[in-house]
Order: C-alpha cells, then sequence, then structure tokens
C-alpha cells in the first residue's frame, strides 16, 4: 500500500479501466478524500501507479473478504464510502457499503438490474416496452427462441457490459454458431464465472440513445454512434442528442418509468433506449454511471459533474462541487473514439498530446501503451482511444472530435496470439 496523509478513506470495489476509472480517483481527492482501489489485479490499472493511488490486492469476488477489508480502512482513518464504476461489482459495493452503515442504494435492486433476463421481466411486468426475448441454456432452445421471435435476432450473455458477447443473428446457422460461444464461455472478460443461459432476443431497428439520470432525474439524453453490424460496439455520442424536444420528453419518460419498475433511483443510471417505429424500446438499464467517457461529455455540454456527484451521494456529503471543480457549459458536447483496426503489439502511440490541443477539444486519452497486446473483440475493448470535444452545436462538437482522434497514431507489430488481448472493465 503506497503512502499518504491521514484523511478519510473512499473506497473503490474495482473500477473502469479504461473511460472515466482514473476520473474518480481525481472527484475523490477533490473532495478531500484518500481513494483506495481494492482489486485482484492491479496490473489492469495502469493509473494508480501513475496517479499514486493506493491499492489492497484481495479476492473482490468474495463479499466477505470485500468487507473485511472496507471495515478494516474504516478503522483506520475512517471510511467515508464505497462505490464501483465497473457494471461487475456495482451490486456488491452497494452491498458493502450498506453492511457498513454507509450511503449505498439497493444492492438487491441493483442486482436484479444486472440479471438481463431478471430486468426484462421486471419491466415487462410493469408495462416498460421491451424487446420480445427468451432466456436459454441450451443451443437447440436458442434456436427454437429465435425461430419462435423471428430473425434476426439478437443473442447475448445474461450479465456482461460494453457490448461483449452480443451478436446480432441473420439465420439460424449465425444463431446455433453464437449460442453454442456463448454458452461454451465460463467465464466473463474480468475472469468471473458467468451463468448458464444467455438472451435471445428481437432486434429493434431504430436510433439509438441512452438516457442519463441521477437520483431519479434526468440529466440528458445522448445520441449514440455504434459501428456496423453484426456487432453493437459504441463508437461515439452527441450530447445532448439532436432531437427534437418531443422526443427527447419520450425518452426521458420512459427511462424514468424502467427505473421505477426495478427499484431504483439512488445515485447514478445509464439507459440505453432504442426508438423503433412504434415508439421507444428499452434495451437495458444499467444501474450505475455511464461509461465511454459520457460523464466528461455531459460535465462539458451541460456543466453537470456526474463523477463528483457520485463520489458525493456515496460520502454522504454536500453535492455542491467542491471550489474550483463547477464546471462551464459549452451546450454541446461529442466523443469519438480510436477503433482498433487490426491486432498486434503496440509499439508506438502519438498525437496525444496533439489532439487535446485541437479546437475545442476538452480530453484526449489513450487506453493501450507500448508494449501492450491488442486484439479485436467487438466490443469497447476494441476502443484504444477517445477524445471529447465541444462545440457550438452537434456538428461542430462531433467534427471536432473526429478530426482530433485522427491525430492519435498507433502503430502495432507482431500478430496477437489468442491468449492475449486489451483488459476488462
Amino acid at each position: 500500500m503506497n503512502s499518504g496523509t491521514a484523511r478519510r478513506w473512499f473506497a473503490f470495489l474495482e473500477s473502469n479501466t479504461t473511460g472515466t476509472g482514473r476520473e474518480f480517483c481525481a472527484a475523490a481527492r477533490a473532495r478531500g478524500l484518500r481513494p483506495v482501489l481494492l482489486t485482484r489485479d492491479p496490473d489492469r490499472y495502469p493509473y494508480v501507479v501513475e496517479d499514486a493511488v493506493d491499492t489492497w490486492v484481495l479476492d473482490t469476488s468474495d463479499l466477505t473478504a470485500v468487507v473485511e477489508a472496507c471495515a478494516a480502512l474504516a478503522g483506520g482513518a475512517g471510511l467515508a464510502g464505497i462505490t464501483s464504476s465497473s457494471e461487475y461489482f456495482v451490486a456488491d459495493a452497494a452491498r458493502a457499503a450498506a453492511r457498513l452503515a454507509l450511503p449505498a442504494p439497493d444492492g438487491d435492486a441493483i442486482a436484479q438490474c444486472r440479471a438481463k433476463d431478471l430486468q426484462r421481466a421486471a419491466l415487462a411486468a410493469h408495462g416498460v416496452p421491451v424487446p420480445a426475448w427468451t432466456a436459454v441454456s441450451e443451443v437447440a432452445e436458442a434456436v427454437r427462441a429465435a425461430e419462435a421471435i423471428g430473425h434476426p435476432v439478437v443473442l447475448k450473455p445474461v450479465s456482461g457490459s460494453g457490448s461483449n458477447g452480443v451478436r446480432l443473428c441473420a439465420d439460424r446457422a449465425e444463431t446455433e454458431d453464437w449460442a453454442r460461444r456463448l454458452l461454451d464461455r465460463a467465464t466473463d472478460e474480468r475472469g468471473n464465472p458467468v451463468p448458464s443461459h444467455i438472451l435471445v432476443e428481437a432486434a429493434v431497428d431504430g436510433p439509438e440513445f441512452s438516457v442519463e439520470t441521477f437520483d431519479g432525474d434526468v440529466v440528458t439524453v445522448v445520441g449514440k454512434h455504434t459501428g456496423p453490424e453484426p456487432h453493437f460496439v459504441e463508437t461515439g455520442h452527441d450530447i445532448p442528442a439532436p432531437v427534437d424536444p418531443g422526443t427527447v420528453a419520450e425518452l426521458a419518460d420512459t427511462a424514468l418509468r424502467a427505473l421505477k419498475a426495478l427499484g431504483l433511483g439512488w445515485g447514478a443510471a445509464h439507459t440505453e433506449i432504442r426508438r423503433s417505429a412504434e415508439g421507444p424500446v428499452v434495451i437495458e438499464v444499467n444501474p450505475r454511471l455511464a461509461g465511454g467517457m459520457i460523464p466528461v461529455a455531459v460535465r462539458a455540454a451541460t456543466g453537470t459533474d456526474l463523477v463528483d456527484a457520485v463520489i458525493a451521494r456515496a460520502a454522504g456529503q454536500d453535492p455542491t462541487p467542491p471550489e474550483g471543480r463547477a464546471p462551464r457549459a459549452a451546450g454541446h458536447a461529442a466523443v469519438r473514439f480510436v477503433m482498433a483496426a487490426a491486432e498486434g503489439r503496440v509499439t508506438a502511440v502519438g498525437g496525444v498530446q496533439d489532439a487535446a490541443a485541437a479546437p475545442g477539444v476538452v480530453a484526449a486519452t489513450t487506453g493501450t501503451a507500448v508494449g501492450r497486446r491488442v486484439r479485436i473483440t467487438h466490443s469497447f475493448q476494441d476502443r484504444l482511444g477517445c477524445v471529447v470535444a465541444t462545440g457550438a452545436d452537434t456538428a461542430q462538437a462531433g467534427s471536432r472530435a473526429e478530426s482530433a482522434a485522427r491525430l492519435i497514431r498507433i502503430e502495432l507489430d507482431e500478430p496477437v496470439t489468442p491468449e492475449e488481448g486489451n483488459g476488462g472493465r
């Protein structure tokens, strides 16, 4: 463990390996807290060394071990709060906080939400529009479900994040092949055991959005850009979404109905919606702050710092931003990613400073480094760099972000081996 001052601890039960993971630790420090990362693999987080973040190594899949570690922190300088920015650990972070009488959302409601089959059932029971779906545990069941729903269908794990394992299947052969691949998996990209069933659901046509909420209030609606089918990797975001007020209200109302149906509303939530010809359809509700640098763009566009709000809520502090951290609202912001185009070992990373200095840019980062392996996974792990830019309107913000992203150069050589890849969220 690194040395530091005797400030109260703030514990992160794992974190994002990319995107806003680093921002959370900075926000905790700005609130006079001492961040500590609880993790079973510190090597996933290069920024903890660069930023001198304290790290405790333990089995983070063991809730008892997590609670014991947090109790030890509380018995020292004191523990202000516990949270996680990782989809895979938000429920246990809430449960650990509750056991130590710290501010926390409902861990059981979060766990139900993270199980996509249980989430679907709860939403449907409350009349919230969702795709037609079936949970299956055998390949033959997946084929029958797809034929009953009608191709094309989407197959996905019942737990997961960042588009991992999500695929559009156009016919019986593709459904059979992808179902077999998903059901043969023993662990996810974090090394956690995976459930023995998957979802088969109707493909929903229409533009995709996300609704960002905090404590049950809508902060903004985000327009999404995704890569080519059959995968659904997000390649960019526009904030706010360039749609008419009526559409914004329709999407916001749908998201709030979904949160109510799931027993959520404490802290941050990220609800993904497709707007079909019949109206909004909830693709999934994530009981956590958005990833993909969306919070950074929200802060730039709206002046609302959701990362700071999460820390304040979990620490039981006044939500007013610390002095010097209240951001200005530019009105419009965009996120664009540098996507992996090939596999190999990273030999050079350049252009980040040039991207950061480009007009309107408020953030330019890379999620890889020299010596790392890159493997095409058709998930968020394919995003090797990111730019957030502001503008007078959506078009200008998007154009600035795209232009700056092209300045980032990530050079590769050597083919990647199947055992090596980009990491995990």
